[in-house]
C-alpha cells in the first residue's frame, strides 16, 4: 500500500534523546518516514459468526480487502470510495470482524490456544487479543481474561458480547498480583510505553521520556514474575509489548531467563517480515536466546512496532 504523510507531522520535532537512542537501534530515516504516515486499516473477521468467504464477499462490494500473510482470518481493508469509518457498518455492529492493527494479531497466533485448553490473558482490555484467543480456541475450554481497571473493563466485556465470545470468564485484579489455578498457555500484552504506535497516537513522541522506562520495565518484570507461576509445567507463556524500547522487550525476557532455569525461548515462524533484535545496547547485555525473539519496526511490514516472545517452561 501507498505511504500517506499524516497532515501536520512535517512540523513535529522528536526529541534529541529520541532520535541519538533510535538511530542506534534501527534505520532512524525509514523509522521516521514510516513512523509519520497513516497505518493501513486492517480487520480481523470473526469466524465464531461467520465464515471467512461469505464476509469478505459481504464486505467486497464496497470495500477492498488484501490478505495479512501472517493471518488467514486477518485483512487490510480499503474503502473503494474513501470511506475511512470501517467500524461503522452493520458487518461490525453484528461481531463478523473486530478492527484490529495487523501487528497485534499476531501474539495470539504465537500462543496458538488449542481447544479445551484453559488460558489466561492477563492484561486483556480492550479485548482484540482475548476474543482473537476465543476464536482460535473455537469457544471450547476456558479463557479468563483479566485487566486492572474497571472502566477498562466494560469496553471488555462490551467486544466479548458482541463478538460472541462464550468460553471467557473476566476477573478485575492487579496482573502482578492474580492468583488462581495453572494455566496451559498464558498471554501478557504488557502495559507498556507504547513507542510502537506513533503511528496512531503522534502524542507519544511528546510524551516519551527516557527515565520513566525503567520504572514500566520494572511493571514489566512483576508481571512476567507472576505469569510465570500461574504456568504449567510444558506450558507455554507469550509476552508481547507495543514498545520498541530494548528494556522492555528483551530485557525483560533476558531476566526471566536468569531468574528461571526451567523458562526456554522459543522460535517463532511466521510468514512476516522481521527486525533486527538487540542483545547489547547501551550498558546491556542480553542472553543469545533472545534472538529466537519477534522484533517488528514499522517499516519492516507497514504497521505497528511490535515485540513478541514465545517461551516455554520446561
Amino acid at each position: 500500500m501507498k505511504l500517506k504523510p499524516i497532515p501536520g507531522t512535517e512540523d513535529i520535532e522528536f526529541k534529541p534523546k529520541f532520535i541519538e537512542r533510535y538511530s542506534k537501534l534501527t534505520d532512524w530515516n525509514e523509522f521516521k518516514k514510516y513512523t509519520l504516515c497513516f497505518l493501513p486499516k486492517s480487520i480481523r473477521i470473526n469466524t465464531l459468526k461467520k465464515p471467512i468467504a461469505e464476509i469478505k464477499k459481504r464486505l467486497s462490494k464496497s470495500w477492498t480487502l488484501t490478505q495479512i500473510p501472517w493471518c488467514k482470518e486477518g485483512f487490510w481493508i480499503e474503502h473503494k470510495k474513501g470511506r475511512l469509518d470501517v467500524g461503522n457498518t452493520i458487518e461490525h455492529a453484528l461481531g463478523y470482524y473486530y478492527v484490529q492493527e495487523s501487528a497485534s494479531m499476531v501474539p495470539p497466533i504465537v500462543l496458538d490456544p488449542k481447544q479445551g485448553e484453559k488460558v489466561l490473558d492477563l492484561c486483556a482490555s480492550p479485548g482484540s487479543k482475548a476474543s482473537q484467543i476465543a476464536q482460535l480456541m473455537k469457544n471450547k475450554g476456558v479463557l479468563v481474561a483479566n485487566d486492572v481497571s474497571g472502566m477498562r473493563l466494560a469496553a471488555l466485556g462490551i467486544n466479548l458480547q458482541r463478538l460472541g465470545v462464550s468460553n471467557c470468564v473476566v476477573t478485575q485484579r492487579k496482573g502482578e498480583h492474580f492468583k488462581g489455578d495453572e494455566f496451559d498457555k498464558i498471554l501478557l500484552d504488557a502495559p507498556c510505553s507504547g513507542t510502537g504506535t506513533i503511528r496512531k497516537s503522534i502524542k507519544t513522541i511528546r510524551m516519551w521520556n527516557p527515565n520513566t522506562i525503567k520504572s514500566i520495565a520494572g511493571l514489566q518484570k512483576s508481571l512476567i514474575r507472576n505469569a510465570w507461576t500461574l504456568l504449567k509445567k510444558g506450558g507455554t507463556l507469550v509476552y508481547s509489548t507495543c514498545s520498541l524500547e530494548p528494556e522492555e522487550n528483551e530485557g525483560v525476557v533476558d531476566w526471566l531467563l536468569k531468574n528461571n532455569k526451567d523458562a526456554k525461548v522459543e522460535e517463532i515462524k511466521l510468514n512476516i517480515n522481521r527486525g533486527n533484535i538487540i542483545t547489547e545496547f547501551e550498558k546491556y547485555s542480553y542472553s543469545k536466546e533472545v534472538e529466537k525473539c519477534l522484533r517488528l519496526w514499522p517499516q519492516n511490514n507497514d504497521t505497528e512496532g511490535f515485540f513478541v516472545a514465545k517461551i516455554k517452561k520446561k
